[in-house]
């Protein structure tokens, strides 16, 4: 399952040592970016809003620490922040506070979310990332590097092919704007002790393999180089590193 161990100590100040990440919104749409840094982790983020209006076609950088940890970047779509800050503010990805997004209450969005993922210098001296399709689907996304190090996406709208038992929301329209994973739509009724959240007593790699979660193949066959579910690290195509030393910068792109 997801973890990243190797701690740093150093808080984020001015002056230290930092890397440009890129946030760039591709799809022809106003999207709502969020960011969360799980500082039980570390103490280190981003000095960056938590959230962020993006027009369609608008690009934002900014620096975050050398050793961020546990940091995460998702979209909302659909958002309304005039009369409700809270969560069910968006039609997904909505977080506790509004635009800003109350860190650390907001682990990450009302789900389904498509997840971006990193821990930079972590075990081994390497940065890994990942896009996560765990909590569900609601933005194609794809995260780049300026040295060459893979490339981590889930380019497809997974929305409009979506199993019908996973489909949704839908905006004004009817169209879906989501695709929930097995687990997020309780599909075996108990997610305490779920194959497809690999809970309870499926909560190992051994006992919770891929071919006991309920659609695994249509966000894995869809995205293959983004996790379909928490154990995928197995497939070698889930989890991605790259070199600390080489002090890569990031770009994340919605719909690439």
């Amino acid at each position: 399952m997801k973890s990243f161990v190797a701690v740093g100590s150093a808080a984020f100040i001015s002056g230290a040592a930092a890397r440009t990440f890129t946030v760039f919104n591709a799809c022809p749409f106003t999207i709502w970016p969020a960011m969360f840094t799980d500082t039980n982790v570390a103490p280190n983020k981003p000095d960056f809003p938590t959230g962020w209006e993006a027009p369609a076609f608008t690009s934002v950088s900014f620096t975050v620490p050398d050793n961020w940890k546990a940091g995460r970047i998702w979209g909302r779509r659909n958002c309304d922040f005039s009369s409700n800050p809270g969560p069910n503010s968006c039609l997904d990805g909505g977080c506790n506070g509004g635009l800003l997004c109350q860190n650390p209450v907001s682990l990450t969005g009302v789900p389904p979310a498509s997840l971006a993922e990193w821990t930079l210098e972590g075990d081994g001296n390497r940065d890994f990332y990942d896009v996560s399709l765990v909590d569900g689907y609601n933005l194609p996304m794809r995260i780049t590097n300026n040295k060459g190090c893979p490339v981590a996406d889930c380019p497809v709208d997974l929305g409009p092919n979506c199993p019908t038992a996973l489909k949704g929301p839908f905006d004004a329209s009817g169209f879906p704007v989501g695709c929930k994973s097995a687990c997020i739509a309780n599909l075996d009724g108990n997610p305490s002790n779920s194959a497809n959240c690999c809970s309870g007593s499926h909560n190992t790699p051994a006992t919770c393999p891929n071919s006991g979660v309920a659609f695994y193949s249509y966000f894995k066959g869809n995205c293959p180089n983004a996790y379909a579910y928490a154990f995928d690290e197995s497939s070698g195509t889930a989890l991605w590193t790259c070199d600390s030393g080489l002090q890569a910068d990031y770009t994340l792109t919605f719909c690439p």
